[in-house]
């Protein structure tokens, strides 16, 4: 059976490897410069490479009225400001397990919300798919062991965690919104201007001439990969697949998150692969593709029963 749709989903894999990388560059990059100072110099960079590319690749996009600037403007301060800053907040002062529990969170979170505000149907399928995936993303998260997740039980930081899965999923049903006037491009270019102002007080804050001096090839290097390869590229590449495919099935390709960052480790860090790592992308990859096929079943079936009657 052929698949619909398979360039995109190629893309939003693409997506969720490239974020993944990002964890070890921001690890690189926090070693001089503060997380806040990071984000910022991301989302300045990926405006410098985004607006241009806009301009030059839509020059008749639709000017913003303004009720499309309010929406706009929702979208870099939940996906850019708001998540950055609870995200930094959740993995200076939580442990490592909870905060990157924000990944696995935020595939069901958008899935319920999608449903909610924008209607988008689910089947016994395509929820059964995205369980599978979220459960192998926790499976490698808390390396094999996720009865972990009762031992730490709830904490006061865990309303700063609600806060980045919140935002983060808001940001993409907010998004599906903005990209029926809006292309992925224009929505994401938009998002990332708004989101730059809104870091900007807090980078000037944090940012001191001393750290920025310190900072050697590899944070910088470190940064522009954040900024070009994780914002600029692959941001537009989510809202692509949110548009094509819907903020739900997109959503399960998160969970690829925890494997990206594991190999990336292994290779950078020189961490260990394991067992409960295959296991728990065994797990992630099944959900993927059963997600997937329950979505193709919907779209073929009225053709066989359409080709029946021939």
């Amino acid at each position: 059976m052929p698949v619909k749709n398979i360039k995109t989903y190629i893309l939003l894999f693409l997506t969720a490897t490239i974020w993944g990388g990002a964890f070890v560059a921001g690890k690189i990059a926090t070693t001089t410069l503060h997380p806040v100072s990071v984000a910022f110099f991301r989302f300045f960079g990926a405006s410098l490479i985004l607006f241009p590319l806009l301009y030059w690749k839509e020059p008749n996009r639709p000017t913003p009225t303004r009720k499309d600037w309010i929406v706009l403007a929702l979208l870099g301060l939940t996906g850019v400001f708001l998540y950055n800053i609870f995200f930094f907040i959740a993995t200076k002062y939580a442990p490592i397990v909870k905060s990157s529990l924000v990944i696995a969170v935020n595939a069901p979170l958008i899935t319920l919300l999608s449903a909610i505000f924008l209607k988008e149907r689910l089947n016994g399928r395509s929820i059964f798919g995205m369980l599978l995936a979220v459960f192998g993303a926790v499976y490698i998260i808390t390396n094999g062991h996720p009865s972990v997740l009762i031992e730490i039980g709830v904490a006061p930081i865990d309303l700063v965690l609600a806060g980045a899965c919140l935002s983060w999923s808001t940001y993409s049903v907010i998004g599906k919104v903005a990209m029926k006037t809006y292309s992925p491009l224009a929505a994401t270019t938009y998002a990332t201007g708004f989101g730059t102002l809104f870091l900007a007080p807090f980078a000037l804050y944090y940012t001191s001439f001393t750290s920025v001096q310190m900072s050697g090839w590899d944070v910088w290097l470190s940064v522009l990969y954040v900024a070009v390869v994780v914002s600029a590229i692959s941001f537009v590449w989510w809202y692509n697949g949110i548009q094509k495919v819907g903020a739900s099935t997109a959503s399960v390709f998160i969970n690829v998150m925890p494997i990206s960052a594991t190999v990336m480790g292994t290779i950078f860090f020189n961490e260990h692969l394991t067992i409960t790592h295959i296991v728990g992308a065994a797990f992630v990859f099944s959900g993927i593709l059963f997600n997937i096929y329950s979505k193709q079943e919907k779209v073929m079936f009225p053709l066989i029963k359409k080709g029946a009657n021939i």
